[in-house]
């Protein structure tokens, strides 16, 4: 008797990755040292929890981006691989075990973000604002930059970190207005431009920075848009790479967009007057991050 297989007609296949979105396979001796310290030191990286394709490439040149506040967030976002759940008590010894990986390191820049922590009354600022404190301590001149979360819109959250001096800011806008709701739920994009609104009237020299992905359904007059909600609250940086579905069970990939249309709206960013713009397949937030501190203006 023959076996018949069904296939599950609402599982599409996966579009086949265009070969400008291939990467190699991390390695190397440096990519091993980092790995191991972040696991003797029961530490989290946005790179392996959010599934980074440049993971490689970062962690050879010693430059990884942490994750505070444990690996589970509270939030459901359609388009994150981390873990999402009820996350285990704060450890408050992170910020020093964070402040040691950067010494041990040597890092010349450090990127910080998190997982959502709608649980905790300040959803976790405290935590940013002693890990920026500690790595000035211990490394005297490192840039600090941070990645943090919406803290649920609350300002006093916003400025606990903004007091501790971060030398970039930066919030992920994520997506076009239109998709946003469905995209990040228990956020709203007006509350995220706000949030960088703020951000830069408590320092007006403060670099602020922020990111989406396309492919998502958005079209390109949509992503236009977003490039003039941040510069309407003065947007420094901006990083625009692919959006590329963990797995079929997260928000279904639309389209693959070509490097042209990556150059197209890096133009269209450095005219709108963001002074860098990291626009291409592979872009991530941490992309060149070292980079964006400087108050040098890209050039197209």
């Amino acid at each position: 008797m023959t076996e018949i297989m069904l296939i599950d007609p609402t599982i599409k296949p996966r579009k086949p990755r265009p070969p400008w979105l291939k990467v190699r396979a991390p390695g190397g001796e440096n990519y091993e040292d980092v790995l191991t310290l972040m696991r003797e030191q029961g530490l989290h990286t946005v790179c392996e929890e959010a599934r980074c394709p440049n993971i490689g490439e970062c962690w050879n040149f010693r430059t990884a981006t942490f994750l505070l506040l444990g690996d589970t967030c509270t939030r459901g976002c359609r388009y994150c691989a981390i873990a999402k759940g009820k996350p285990k008590a704060l450890d408050e010894q992170e910020p020093e075990r964070v402040a040691r990986s950067v010494e041990h390191l040597k890092l010349r820049h450090v990127v910080m973000t998190s997982v959502n922590r709608d649980d905790l009354p300040d959803g976790g600022a405290h935590i940013f604002a002693e890990s920026i404190r500690l790595i000035r301590e211990y490394v005297p001149g490192c840039t600090i930059e941070v990645l943090i979360p919406d803290f649920m819109g609350d300002a006093l959250a916003l400025e606990k970190v903004l007091q501790a001096r971060p030398d970039v800011l930066n919030h992920n806008i994520e997506t076009v207005r239109r998709v946003f709701p469905r995209f990040r739920p228990k956020a709203t994009f007006d509350q995220s431009i706000k949030l960088l609104g703020r951000a830069r009237a408590f320092d007006p020299n403060l670099r602020t920075k922020s990111g989406l992905m396309v492919g998502a359904g958005e079209t390109i007059p949509e992503v236009i848009d977003v490039l003039d909600a941040l510069r309407s609250v003065d947007v420094d940086v901006l990083t625009i790479g692919q959006y590329l579905p963990p797995t079929q069970a997260y928000w279904p990939l639309d389209r693959y967009y070509t490097p042209e249309e990556f150059a197209l709206l890096k133009a269209e960013g450095l005219k709108r007057g963001f002074k860098r713009v990291e626009s291409g397949p592979l872009v991530r937030s941490s992309y060149h991050a070292h980079e964006h501190v400087s108050d040098e203006v890209q050039a197209l």
